[in-house]
């Protein structure tokens, strides 16, 4: 049997950090959406204990470094599974990009294993093990729109975003969140996004106002160092778009559009630019 497994990338349309706390993670603040440019993973069982994974991306690890590896191994351990598994992963999502690819794998990792197995395990219990797997992993199991709160696990589900276009470009560097949020001061952070005003306007259904509200204090860590992010951004208000910000640690930039008559003239301009660029919608 074969069981497979979309997996949505994410935006963040505010990502706000609070404070660094004692277990050495960042308390956050960051309401996050996922959009439909999706990895794929199929899955099936294989009768040695095992776990083999394969994809046609060239540039990822398809060993213990990779986090649908890990997942895999987790719900083996922690539900004494001692059959294998093959996990083919057909890549989309731009890796080390600000879009959770990796976790968003992972998480349907977890979704696909537990209907391979027939584990039964209640969705409260898949976000408990994506919580050991990454601060991004717990939402990706249930996607949606989403408050985020404590280190990113803790979820606060909000209605989907008025629908419109989001077009992603990420320039061709890769960015490390780790490095990202170690350069992280909170005392300097100069503007901390309003998240409750976000919230009231995805709540309201305003488009307008969500654009307005769009903010990610990570942003004044990465342009420093890589100024094609700002440049990016830049272009993209340029040609038109609507609410535009970058996506996490980044590189990636998104830019949200109402009217499909931009949505040709945004994509051909930042085409000039960078190689990875998506136009894509909002999931609901």
């Amino acid at each position: 049997m074969k069981i497979y497994e979309k997996a949505p990338a994410k935006i963040n349309l505010s990502l706000d950090i609070l404070r660094k706390r004692d277990d050495g993670y960042h308390e956050v603040e960051m309401i996050m959406t996922m959009v439909d440019l999706s990895d794929r993973l199929e899955m099936s069982e294989l009768s040695r204990d095992t776990i083999i994974i394969t994809s046609q991306a060239g540039y990822i690890p398809l060993d213990e470094k990779n986090l649908a590896f890990q997942a895999a191994r987790l719900i083996k351990e922690k539900y004494d599974v001692k059959k294998g598994v093959y996990i083919h992963l057909d890549k989309k999502i731009p890796v080390s990009a600000g879009l959770a690819g990796g976790s968003s794998d992972a998480a349907a990792a977890l979704r696909g294993l537990n209907r391979l197995w027939k584990l039964n395990i209640p969705v409260s219990d898949l976000k408990k093990m994506a919580e050991e797997l990454g601060s991004d992993v717990p939402f990706c199991i249930e996607g949606g729109t989403a408050l985020a709160t404590g280190r990113g696990e803790i979820l606060e589900k909000l209605s989907s975003p008025p629908q419109c276009w989001v077009i992603l470009a990420k320039p061709p560097i890769n960015v490390s969140t780790a490095d990202v949020y170690s350069r992280v001061d909170v005392r300097n952070i100069k503007k901390h996004p309003s998240t409750e005003v976000l919230k009231d306007a995805i709540e309201n259904k305003d488009f307008q106002e969500i654009c307005q509200s769009l903010g990610n204090v990570l942003e004044d860590v990465t342009m420093p160092m890589y100024p094609q992010v700002k440049q990016l951004k830049d272009v993209m208000h340029r040609l038109g778009a609507e609410g535009v910000l970058m996506s996490g640690s980044g590189p990636t930039v998104f830019g949200l559009v109402s009217k499909q008559s931009k949505v040709n003239k945004i994509y051909n301009g930042l085409r000039g630019f960078c190689n990875h660029v998506y136009v894509v919608r909002i999931l609901t």
